[in-house]
């Protein structure tokens, strides 16, 4: 209708880590003016510890807790791209949590652009292991079919961050669109 305002609903970004969500999230953000949270960043913050420490001393478990409840009951509902762990998408009815609450867009990334991009951060407590690229196969391997669930996918390899970031918008407005009629 003409004159009705169209529900923002939220964006929620997942992927693979190092695919761009939280790069891609805080520029989309920014263009839309909406409110911009890294699940993992807020988690971190209501926990005073890092992600790494909450795997060491509590396990992958109370993460994934603690991810959920964010989701379920801990941002706003509207106007906000959510960059989303990697694994937060794969839990166990996450992917249509997430698609009741918003927008879903799943970014891809090759496993070399991947490797490339998470080499030099430590506090990847999954991709701590003797053969990185190895664990990077296999877990690729086994999320992608639950990413692949998303409303929309996009690849973020070897394009212009203006491309992706345009695209991204582009995807959200017509989803976005259609789930607010």
């Amino acid at each position: 209708m003409e004159g009705q305002k169209q529900l923002m609903n939220n964006l929620y970004l997942i992927g693979f880590m190092g695919v761009g969500k939280s790069h891609f999230g805080r520029l989309v953000s920014e263009a839309l003016s909406y409110q911009f949270f890294d699940t993992d960043h807020v988690i971190e913050n209501n926990e005073q510890t890092t992600i790494s420490e909450i795997f060491k001393n509590q396990g992958e478990e109370c993460f994934r807790k603690l991810e959920r409840d964010l989701i379920e009951s801990g941002l706003p509902n509207e106007a906000c791209v959510v960059a989303c762990g990697g694994g937060l998408a794969i839990q166990e009815g996450m992917m249509s949590v997430l698609k009741t609450k918003g927008v879903v867009i799943s970014l891809f990334a090759s496993k070399e652009t991947i490797l490339e991009r998470t080499s030099t951060n430590k506090n990847r407590p999954l991709l701590n292991v003797v053969n990185p690229e190895q664990q990077i196969d296999q877990m690729m391997n086994a999320r992608a079919p639950k990413y692949l669930e998303a409303d929309a996918s996009i690849a973020t390899d070897g394009r212009m961050p203006v491309d992706i970031m345009n695209h991204i918008i582009r995807t959200y407005k017509t989803i976005n669109k259609v789930k607010s009629s």
